[in-house]
Protein backbone atom coordinates (compact mmCIF):
# COMPACT_ATOMS: atom_id res chain seq x y z
CA UNK A 1 0.00 0.00 0.00
CA UNK A 2 1.58 3.37 -0.89
CA UNK A 3 -0.25 6.90 -1.07
CA UNK A 4 0.62 10.51 -1.12
CA UNK A 5 -0.76 13.08 0.46
CA UNK A 6 -4.32 14.50 -0.19
CA UNK A 7 -5.26 10.87 -1.09
CA UNK A 8 -8.61 9.47 0.71
CA UNK A 9 -8.36 6.28 2.63
CA UNK A 10 -11.53 4.24 2.62
CA UNK A 11 -12.17 1.34 5.21
CA UNK A 12 -14.73 -0.60 4.39
CA UNK A 13 -17.43 -3.08 5.91
CA UNK A 14 -15.91 -6.42 5.74
CA UNK A 15 -19.61 -7.76 5.40
CA UNK A 16 -21.14 -5.46 2.76
CA UNK A 17 -18.19 -3.92 1.14
CA UNK A 18 -19.28 -0.37 1.93
CA UNK A 19 -17.61 2.60 3.13
CA UNK A 20 -17.49 2.18 6.95
CA UNK A 21 -15.15 5.62 6.92
CA UNK A 22 -13.08 7.72 5.08
CA UNK A 23 -10.38 10.56 5.47
CA UNK A 24 -7.63 12.52 3.34
CA UNK A 25 -4.30 11.37 4.31
CA UNK A 26 -2.39 14.62 5.35
CA UNK A 27 0.87 13.41 6.72
CA UNK A 28 3.19 10.36 5.86
CA UNK A 29 5.91 9.01 7.91
CA UNK A 30 8.10 7.21 4.83
CA UNK A 31 9.31 8.86 1.34
CA UNK A 32 7.98 5.53 -0.46
CA UNK A 33 4.71 6.32 0.92
CA UNK A 34 4.04 3.06 2.78
CA UNK A 35 1.73 3.28 5.91
CA UNK A 36 1.19 4.55 8.83
CA UNK A 37 -0.20 7.73 8.00
CA UNK A 38 -1.73 10.64 9.35
CA UNK A 39 -5.59 11.11 8.56
CA UNK A 40 -8.26 13.42 8.92
CA UNK A 41 -11.49 11.45 9.35
CA UNK A 42 -14.73 13.39 7.15
CA UNK A 43 -16.58 11.99 9.79
CA UNK A 44 -14.49 14.27 12.48
CA UNK A 45 -12.35 16.02 11.33
CA UNK A 46 -9.77 14.98 13.88
CA UNK A 47 -6.33 13.80 12.33
CA UNK A 48 -5.09 10.52 14.00
CA UNK A 49 -2.11 8.00 13.15
CA UNK A 50 -3.41 4.96 11.08
CA UNK A 51 -1.75 1.52 10.34
CA UNK A 52 -4.56 0.47 7.12
CA UNK A 53 -5.47 -3.24 8.11
CA UNK A 54 -7.24 -5.56 5.25
CA UNK A 55 -10.27 -3.82 5.15
CA UNK A 56 -8.88 -0.70 3.99
CA UNK A 57 -7.12 0.87 0.68
CA UNK A 58 -6.54 4.12 -0.47
CA UNK A 59 -7.92 5.93 -3.27
CA UNK A 60 -5.62 8.26 -5.23
CA UNK A 61 -7.19 11.32 -5.31
CA UNK A 62 -5.11 13.13 -7.95
CA UNK A 63 -5.76 10.79 -10.40
CA UNK A 64 -8.94 10.76 -12.13
CA UNK A 65 -10.34 6.84 -11.56
CA UNK A 66 -10.56 4.83 -14.90
CA UNK A 67 -13.93 5.48 -16.98
CA UNK A 68 -14.62 8.98 -15.35
CA UNK A 69 -15.41 11.92 -18.27
CA UNK A 70 -15.11 15.29 -18.38
CA UNK A 71 -18.70 17.27 -18.47
CA UNK A 72 -19.14 20.38 -18.81
CA UNK A 73 -21.69 22.53 -17.11
CA UNK A 74 -22.60 26.57 -16.83
CA UNK A 75 -19.45 27.30 -15.17
CA UNK A 76 -17.18 26.02 -17.92
CA UNK A 77 -15.50 22.02 -18.11
CA UNK A 78 -16.45 20.37 -14.81
CA UNK A 79 -15.10 16.99 -14.40
CA UNK A 80 -16.64 14.24 -12.11
CA UNK A 81 -13.39 14.02 -9.94
CA UNK A 82 -11.71 16.90 -8.64
CA UNK A 83 -8.34 16.98 -6.93
CA UNK A 84 -8.17 17.23 -3.45
CA UNK A 85 -6.09 20.42 -3.62
CA UNK A 86 -8.13 22.53 -6.83
CA UNK A 87 -10.65 24.21 -4.92
CA UNK A 88 -10.16 27.80 -6.29
CA UNK A 89 -11.50 31.27 -4.68
CA UNK A 90 -13.28 31.42 -7.97
CA UNK A 91 -15.62 28.54 -7.84
CA UNK A 92 -15.73 28.50 -4.03
CA UNK A 93 -17.15 32.52 -4.91
CA UNK A 94 -19.66 30.57 -7.42
CA UNK A 95 -20.72 27.50 -5.19
CA UNK A 96 -21.90 30.83 -2.65
CA UNK A 97 -23.71 32.52 -5.43
CA UNK A 98 -25.59 29.08 -6.35
CA UNK A 99 -26.09 28.86 -2.73
CA UNK A 100 -27.89 32.06 -2.32
CA UNK A 101 -30.05 32.10 -5.26
CA UNK A 102 -32.20 29.97 -2.27
CA UNK A 103 -35.69 31.72 -1.47
CA UNK A 104 -36.24 32.96 2.29
CA UNK A 105 -38.99 34.83 3.76
CA UNK A 106 -39.35 38.22 1.99
CA UNK A 107 -36.24 37.57 0.56
CA UNK A 108 -34.27 38.52 3.96
CA UNK A 109 -31.45 36.04 2.52
CA UNK A 110 -30.86 34.97 6.71
CA UNK A 111 -27.54 33.36 5.62
CA UNK A 112 -23.57 33.80 6.05
CA UNK A 113 -20.91 31.58 5.14
CA UNK A 114 -17.58 30.45 5.94
CA UNK A 115 -15.24 28.05 3.93
CA UNK A 116 -11.81 27.08 5.53
CA UNK A 117 -9.27 26.25 2.62
CA UNK A 118 -6.86 23.80 4.78
CA UNK A 119 -10.20 21.28 5.67
CA UNK A 120 -12.22 22.11 2.34
CA UNK A 121 -15.19 23.16 4.86
CA UNK A 122 -17.97 25.10 4.44
CA UNK A 123 -19.65 26.30 7.59
CA UNK A 124 -23.36 28.09 6.94
CA UNK A 125 -24.32 30.21 9.89
CA UNK A 126 -27.44 32.53 10.99
CA UNK A 127 -27.41 36.33 9.73
CA UNK A 128 -29.38 38.41 12.20
CA UNK A 129 -29.50 40.82 9.47
CA UNK A 130 -32.39 38.48 7.72
CA UNK A 131 -34.21 38.24 10.50
CA UNK A 132 -37.83 39.08 11.03
CA UNK A 133 -38.15 39.99 14.64
CA UNK A 134 -42.03 40.45 14.81
CA UNK A 135 -43.25 37.67 11.85
CA UNK A 136 -40.38 34.79 13.30
CA UNK A 137 -39.82 35.67 16.71
CA UNK A 138 -38.53 31.77 17.38
CA UNK A 139 -36.21 32.11 13.83
CA UNK A 140 -38.16 29.46 11.95
CA UNK A 141 -38.52 31.12 8.72
CA UNK A 142 -34.80 32.04 9.11
CA UNK A 143 -33.70 28.32 9.31
CA UNK A 144 -36.42 27.10 7.08
CA UNK A 145 -34.51 29.86 4.45
CA UNK A 146 -30.99 28.49 5.83
CA UNK A 147 -32.08 25.26 4.79
CA UNK A 148 -33.25 26.29 1.49
CA UNK A 149 -29.44 27.90 1.07
CA UNK A 150 -27.97 24.34 2.51
CA UNK A 151 -29.75 22.08 -0.43
CA UNK A 152 -28.79 25.06 -3.07
CA UNK A 153 -25.01 24.15 -1.97
CA UNK A 154 -24.91 20.44 -1.90
CA UNK A 155 -26.75 20.64 -5.09
CA UNK A 156 -23.93 23.01 -6.30
CA UNK A 157 -21.14 20.89 -4.95
CA UNK A 158 -22.49 17.74 -6.04
CA UNK A 159 -22.56 19.55 -9.58
CA UNK A 160 -18.61 20.80 -9.18
CA UNK A 161 -18.14 16.99 -8.98
CA UNK A 162 -17.80 16.80 -4.94
CA UNK A 163 -18.87 13.91 -2.52
CA UNK A 164 -19.88 16.02 0.85
CA UNK A 165 -20.64 15.23 4.32
CA UNK A 166 -23.16 17.53 5.45
CA UNK A 167 -23.73 18.47 9.23
CA UNK A 168 -27.00 19.82 10.54
CA UNK A 169 -26.48 21.97 13.81
CA UNK A 170 -22.87 21.01 14.52
CA UNK A 171 -21.62 22.81 17.37
CA UNK A 172 -24.55 23.03 20.66
CA UNK A 173 -22.28 25.83 21.95
CA UNK A 174 -22.88 27.65 19.23
CA UNK A 175 -26.44 27.92 18.03
CA UNK A 176 -25.77 30.57 14.83
CA UNK A 177 -23.90 27.80 13.18
CA UNK A 178 -26.29 25.70 11.27
CA UNK A 179 -24.56 23.58 9.12
CA UNK A 180 -21.00 22.30 7.98
CA UNK A 181 -20.70 20.58 4.65
CA UNK A 182 -17.05 18.95 4.05
CA UNK A 183 -16.12 18.10 0.57
CA UNK A 184 -14.82 14.39 0.94
CA UNK A 185 -13.71 13.34 -2.75
CA UNK A 186 -14.75 12.42 -5.92
CA UNK A 187 -18.94 12.38 -6.40
CA UNK A 188 -20.20 8.89 -6.47
CA UNK A 189 -22.26 7.39 -8.70
CA UNK A 190 -25.84 7.59 -6.81
CA UNK A 191 -25.60 10.68 -6.00
CA UNK A 192 -28.35 12.48 -7.11
CA UNK A 193 -28.27 16.17 -6.11
CA UNK A 194 -26.31 17.29 -9.52
CA UNK A 195 -29.43 16.42 -11.76
CA UNK A 196 -31.26 19.14 -9.98
CA UNK A 197 -28.57 22.31 -10.98
CA UNK A 198 -30.08 23.54 -14.41
CA UNK A 199 -33.19 24.86 -11.65
CA UNK A 200 -30.89 26.87 -9.08
CA UNK A 201 -30.75 30.00 -11.14
CA UNK A 202 -34.15 29.70 -13.08
CA UNK A 203 -36.22 28.60 -9.99
CA UNK A 204 -37.99 32.17 -8.85
CA UNK A 205 -41.33 32.40 -6.84
CA UNK A 206 -44.39 32.97 -9.77
CA UNK A 207 -46.81 35.42 -8.12
CA UNK A 208 -49.00 35.20 -11.02
CA UNK A 209 -52.01 33.07 -11.62
CA UNK A 210 -51.84 30.02 -12.57
CA UNK A 211 -53.89 27.65 -15.13
CA UNK A 212 -56.09 25.09 -13.38
CA UNK A 213 -55.05 22.09 -15.40
CA UNK A 214 -54.37 19.61 -12.85
CA UNK A 215 -50.72 18.14 -12.03
CA UNK A 216 -49.98 14.51 -13.51
CA UNK A 217 -49.89 12.17 -10.71
CA UNK A 218 -46.11 11.55 -12.30
CA UNK A 219 -45.44 15.44 -10.67
CA UNK A 220 -47.26 14.58 -7.68
CA UNK A 221 -45.02 11.78 -6.87
CA UNK A 222 -41.80 13.27 -7.70
CA UNK A 223 -42.34 15.53 -5.51
CA UNK A 224 -43.58 14.06 -2.68
CA UNK A 225 -40.09 11.37 -3.18
CA UNK A 226 -38.16 14.88 -3.25
CA UNK A 227 -39.35 16.05 -0.06
CA UNK A 228 -39.41 12.35 1.51
CA UNK A 229 -35.43 12.23 0.54
CA UNK A 230 -35.01 15.48 3.01
CA UNK A 231 -37.29 13.34 5.33
CA UNK A 232 -40.60 15.57 5.09
CA UNK A 233 -43.96 14.35 4.38
CA UNK A 234 -45.49 16.33 1.03
CA UNK A 235 -49.48 16.18 0.84
CA UNK A 236 -51.54 17.63 -1.52
CA UNK A 237 -54.38 19.64 -0.01
CA UNK A 238 -57.87 18.61 -1.19
CA UNK A 239 -62.00 18.80 -0.27
CA UNK A 240 -62.46 20.24 3.16
CA UNK A 241 -58.74 20.32 4.06
CA UNK A 242 -58.13 22.42 0.82
CA UNK A 243 -60.92 24.89 1.82
CA UNK A 244 -59.96 24.97 5.42
CA UNK A 245 -56.06 26.00 4.24
CA UNK A 246 -57.38 28.66 1.86
CA UNK A 247 -59.25 30.49 4.78
CA UNK A 248 -56.45 30.33 7.55
CA UNK A 249 -54.41 31.94 4.88
CA UNK A 250 -56.66 34.56 4.07
CA UNK A 251 -57.64 35.16 7.96
CA UNK A 252 -53.64 35.34 7.95
CA UNK A 253 -53.28 37.39 5.02
CA UNK A 254 -55.72 39.80 6.56
CA UNK A 255 -54.27 40.12 10.24
CA UNK A 256 -50.70 40.73 8.35
CA UNK A 257 -52.31 43.64 6.59
CA UNK A 258 -53.68 45.34 10.25
CA UNK A 259 -50.37 44.52 12.45
CA UNK A 260 -47.93 47.21 12.72
CA UNK A 261 -45.61 44.30 13.77
CA UNK A 262 -46.20 42.30 10.67
CA UNK A 263 -46.34 45.81 8.35
CA UNK A 264 -42.96 46.95 9.89
CA UNK A 265 -41.02 43.37 8.70
CA UNK A 266 -42.85 44.03 5.42
CA UNK A 267 -41.52 47.42 4.80
CA UNK A 268 -37.93 46.64 5.97
CA UNK A 269 -38.00 43.99 3.11
CA UNK A 270 -39.93 45.92 0.54
CA UNK A 271 -38.26 48.10 -2.27
CA UNK A 272 -41.02 50.63 -4.01
CA UNK A 273 -39.42 51.80 -7.25
CA UNK A 274 -38.76 54.97 -5.78
CA UNK A 275 -36.59 53.53 -2.71
CA UNK A 276 -33.40 54.97 -2.81
CA UNK A 277 -32.01 51.56 -0.51
CA UNK A 278 -29.44 48.80 -1.76
CA UNK A 279 -31.56 46.78 -3.82
CA UNK A 280 -29.37 43.77 -2.64
CA UNK A 281 -32.17 41.95 -0.53
CA UNK A 282 -35.93 42.07 -0.14
CA UNK A 283 -38.68 42.08 -2.81
CA UNK A 284 -38.98 44.69 -5.41
CA UNK A 285 -42.25 46.47 -6.49
CA UNK A 286 -41.28 44.85 -9.90
CA UNK A 287 -41.87 41.26 -8.40
CA UNK A 288 -45.11 42.13 -6.01
CA UNK A 289 -47.17 40.54 -9.41
CA UNK A 290 -50.83 41.60 -10.17
CA UNK A 291 -53.50 42.28 -7.34
CA UNK A 292 -56.07 39.49 -7.18
CA UNK A 293 -58.93 40.77 -8.67
CA UNK A 294 -61.02 36.97 -8.28
CA UNK A 295 -60.21 34.29 -7.50
CA UNK A 296 -59.28 32.23 -3.83
CA UNK A 297 -55.62 31.47 -4.25
CA UNK A 298 -54.54 33.70 -1.16
CA UNK A 299 -51.49 35.29 -2.20
CA UNK A 300 -49.30 37.77 -0.21
CA UNK A 301 -49.59 41.55 -0.62
CA UNK A 302 -45.95 42.66 -0.85
CA UNK A 303 -47.98 46.03 -1.21
CA UNK A 304 -49.10 46.05 2.28
CA UNK A 305 -52.76 46.81 0.64
CA UNK A 306 -51.42 50.30 -0.56
CA UNK A 307 -52.44 51.29 -4.25
CA UNK A 308 -49.38 51.33 -6.37
CA UNK A 309 -50.01 53.06 -9.94
CA UNK A 310 -49.81 51.21 -12.85
CA UNK A 311 -50.26 47.54 -11.20
CA UNK A 312 -52.40 45.21 -12.75
CA UNK A 313 -54.82 43.06 -11.44
CA UNK A 314 -55.64 39.16 -12.57
CA UNK A 315 -58.18 36.71 -12.18
CA UNK A 316 -56.45 34.28 -9.85
CA UNK A 317 -57.62 30.53 -9.46
CA UNK A 318 -60.56 28.90 -7.78
CA UNK A 319 -58.66 26.04 -6.73
CA UNK A 320 -55.31 26.39 -6.05
CA UNK A 321 -52.92 23.43 -5.81
CA UNK A 322 -51.87 23.05 -2.46
CA UNK A 323 -48.66 21.23 -1.22
CA UNK A 324 -48.07 20.73 2.37
CA UNK A 325 -44.53 19.82 4.03
CA UNK A 326 -44.83 18.54 7.23
CA UNK A 327 -42.71 17.01 10.32
CA UNK A 328 -43.53 14.92 13.23
CA UNK A 329 -41.59 17.69 15.74
CA UNK A 330 -41.06 20.80 15.60
CA UNK A 331 -37.39 21.40 16.64
CA UNK A 332 -34.81 23.71 15.15
CA UNK A 333 -33.79 20.69 13.29
CA UNK A 334 -36.86 19.90 11.63
CA UNK A 335 -36.41 23.70 10.08
CA UNK A 336 -33.57 23.09 8.80
CA UNK A 337 -35.04 19.77 7.08
CA UNK A 338 -38.04 21.81 5.92
CA UNK A 339 -35.07 24.53 4.05
CA UNK A 340 -33.65 21.97 2.68
CA UNK A 341 -37.04 19.50 1.72
CA UNK A 342 -38.95 22.67 0.10
CA UNK A 343 -36.05 23.36 -2.01
CA UNK A 344 -35.38 20.37 -3.48
CA UNK A 345 -39.38 20.31 -3.77
CA UNK A 346 -39.07 23.66 -5.84
CA UNK A 347 -36.02 22.18 -8.03
CA UNK A 348 -37.84 19.69 -8.94
CA UNK A 349 -41.07 21.28 -9.88
CA UNK A 350 -38.89 23.90 -11.88
CA UNK A 351 -37.63 20.77 -13.79
CA UNK A 352 -40.94 19.81 -14.59
CA UNK A 353 -42.23 22.74 -15.71
CA UNK A 354 -44.44 23.22 -12.69
CA UNK A 355 -44.40 27.20 -11.42
CA UNK A 356 -44.38 28.14 -7.20
CA UNK A 357 -44.99 30.59 -4.66
CA UNK A 358 -45.30 30.27 -0.78
CA UNK A 359 -48.61 30.41 0.94
CA UNK A 360 -46.58 30.78 4.56
CA UNK A 361 -48.89 33.88 5.85
CA UNK A 362 -50.75 31.35 8.49
CA UNK A 363 -47.68 29.60 9.75
CA UNK A 364 -46.65 33.05 10.88
CA UNK A 365 -49.75 33.04 13.59
CA UNK A 366 -49.66 30.64 16.54
CA UNK A 367 -52.86 30.02 16.55
CA UNK A 368 -53.82 29.58 12.90
CA UNK A 369 -50.85 26.84 12.50
CA UNK A 370 -52.07 23.99 13.90
CA UNK A 371 -55.49 24.03 12.26
CA UNK A 372 -53.52 23.79 8.80
CA UNK A 373 -52.99 20.46 9.06
CA UNK A 374 -54.85 17.21 8.13
CA UNK A 375 -56.85 15.65 10.44
CA UNK A 376 -56.97 12.83 8.59
CA UNK A 377 -53.35 12.69 7.94
CA UNK A 378 -51.46 12.95 11.51
CA UNK A 379 -48.46 14.51 10.58
CA UNK A 380 -48.32 17.03 13.72
CA UNK A 381 -46.29 20.21 12.08
CA UNK A 382 -47.07 22.01 9.05
CA UNK A 383 -43.58 23.85 7.99
CA UNK A 384 -44.34 24.91 4.58
CA UNK A 385 -47.23 25.67 2.13
CA UNK A 386 -46.39 26.07 -1.53
CA UNK A 387 -48.84 26.93 -4.21
CA UNK A 388 -47.93 24.70 -7.36
CA UNK A 389 -49.02 24.97 -10.85
CA UNK A 390 -48.78 25.88 -14.82
CA UNK A 391 -48.15 29.36 -15.01
CA UNK A 392 -45.88 32.13 -16.30
CA UNK A 393 -42.51 31.69 -14.05
CA UNK A 394 -41.73 33.77 -11.08
CA UNK A 395 -38.98 37.20 -11.56
CA UNK A 396 -35.65 37.21 -10.13
CA UNK A 397 -35.39 39.34 -7.21
CA UNK A 398 -31.95 40.50 -5.68
CA UNK A 399 -29.21 39.03 -3.87
CA UNK A 400 -26.36 40.57 -1.75
CA UNK A 401 -23.18 40.06 -3.38
CA UNK A 402 -20.79 37.39 -2.87
CA UNK A 403 -18.49 39.15 -1.05
CA UNK A 404 -20.99 40.33 1.60
CA UNK A 405 -21.69 36.71 2.93
CA UNK A 406 -18.51 34.58 2.56
CA UNK A 407 -15.40 34.67 4.82
CA UNK A 408 -12.53 32.82 2.92
CA UNK A 409 -10.19 31.74 5.74
CA UNK A 410 -6.67 29.62 5.47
Amino acid sequence: MRAQVGDQLIVESPHTGATKRDGEIVGLHHDDGTPPYDVRWSDTDQITLVFPGPDAHIHPIGHRPEGQRETTGPRGPAVTHRSARSLSEAVVMALVRDATAAPSMHNAQPWRFQYSRRNRVFHLRADLRGALPHTDPVLRALHIGCGAALMNLRVAVAHEGWQATTRVLPDPSDPMLLATVTLTGPLGDKDDPAALYPAVHTRHTSRYPFAETPLPDAVLTALAEAAHREHLSLSFASGSHLRSVMDLALEAEARNLTDAGAAADLDRFTRRADDTRPATEGVPEYAFGPRRRIGKAPLRDFAGGKPIPGRPTADFETAPHLALLSTARDRPLDWLRTGQATERVLLRATVEGVSTSFLTQALEWHDLRWPLRDPMSGNAYVQMVLRLGYGPPGTRTPRRPVHDVLDLEP
